[in-house]
């Protein structure tokens, strides 16, 4: 049996943050979850993930500048960022920054589970 693959929900909205969380958890995945981008940074200086769900906006560190230091220590690890902020400015900032996808809060869930999926498998 494949090794389950490890994401990392990045998200200063708790309810938010839980409810992604445990459906994750529910398909599979093993998570672990970070309430903001300074926690989100010193659980990536010791752990690495197959991908992260994270959020734009926050605050102290923001969803940017974990981007950078994903694609700096982990370059392997696959990026979605959420936001409710959805404007062509932070779609293309993502990208240019190497996230993989970008995903519009509210989200429906079913959706978002089908993007992870479908960045995991490289597709």
């Amino acid at each position: 049996m494949p090794a389950k693959n490890r994401i990392l929900v990045v998200d200063d909205e708790e309810a938010l943050r839980t409810v992604l969380g445990s459906e994750l958890e529910g398909e599979g995945y093993v998570v672990q979850m970070a309430g903001d981008g300074d926690e989100a940074i010193k659980i990536l200086e010791s752990n690495a993930f197959d991908l992260i769900l994270l959020d734009i906006k926050m605050p102290t560190v923001d969803g940017f500048e974990v981007l950078k230091f994903i694609k700096q220590k982990h370059p392997l690890s696959k990026v979605i960022m959420l936001t409710g902020f959805a404007d062509l400015k932070n779609a293309i900032e993502s990208k240019k920054l190497g996230a993989e996808d970008f995903v519009s809060k509210p989200y429906d869930l079913v959706d978002l589970l089908t993007t992870v999926e479908r960045v995991l498998s490289g597709v």
